[in-house]
């Protein structure tokens, strides 16, 4: 395999998956054809029971520049339609999904980070959301979603002007959860994504449904904790004092 094409590597390891965006010669900058391979990607991740968490980063010394605009320009396919679809898949992601971000994070790549639950980044870190560059309407769905994460006026900051901003604003607006010193972030995610994987899937899954605004399936997580065991796990590892073994597990689409 040639190390210079641009493409999205994965592994697996201790039920963590691991996503890189690869474009080294364009600051890992998306291809028309990355943005369709990420949705069938987290599918696939998804439907496996051994993995229990996702991080999302970049090649390298930098996270996402965005799309490959001549990519995008030389592709039949709707270029916007491309990354919200990818976008919106990430979102959707059934497990906790982490971004772990260093250098650029700009256009297209802030439109990944914000579609994951948490995003920590390293000092020195840029942010930007770029539409305004280049006379593109920010998708509706994408708007919302940087809204909700920093708020109005951050947004329209972000959005009206195209300006990049580093880690501190960032991490005031709430754009991200954490900074950590450079050569520190690796450490860091790691050590968090292993909590995350010991920790019940039941309780995530229902608050990842639960904050992102769906509130019809309150009786549907109830009876999944009385019949998951979990919760009676849980609590008996807390009266025994001993590490808990929980294993619930989202049904896979072919389980019903």
């Amino acid at each position: 395999m040639d190390r210079t094409e641009p493409r999205l590597e994965h592994s697996l390891a201790d039920g963590v998956a691991t996503v890189v965006i690869s474009n080294p010669a364009k600051r890992n900058a998306m291809t028309a054809d990355m943005w369709q391979e990420l949705p069938v990607l987290l599918d696939r991740l998804a439907a496996d029971s051994s993995v229990g968490a996702l991080v999302l980063t970049g090649a390298g010394d930098t996270f996402c520049a965005g799309a490959d605009i001549s990519s995008l320009r030389d592709s039949s396919r709707a270029p916007q339609g491309l990354a919200v679809a990818a976008e919106e898949a990430l979102a959707a992601f059934p497990l906790p999904t982490l971004a772990a971000v260093r250098g650029y994070c700009v256009g297209g790549g802030s439109q990944l980070a914000a579609a994951c639950d948490l995003r920590f980044a390293e000092e020195g870190a840029l942010f930007g959301v770029t539409p305004a560059k280049l006379g593109i309407v920010y998708p509706a769905s994408s708007t919302r979603r940087l809204v909700a994460l920093t708020g109005p006026s951050t947004a329209k900051h972000l959005l009206f002007s195209g300006e990049l901003i580093g880690t501190e604003r960032a991490l005031r607006t709430g754009l991200v959860d954490e900074v950590l010193p450079a050569g520190e972030l690796d450490e860091r995610v790691g050590a968090y994504v292993r909590t995350l994987v010991s920790r019940s899937r039941l309780t995530q899954a229902a608050a990842k449904e639960f904050a992102s605004g769906r509130a019809d399936r309150d009786e549907h997580w109830a009876s999944q904790a009385r019949a998951g065991g979990d919760t009676a796990e849980g609590v008996a590892a807390f009266l025994e004092r001993r590490t808990p073994r929980f294993t619930w597990r989202a049904a896979t689409p072919t389980e019903g």
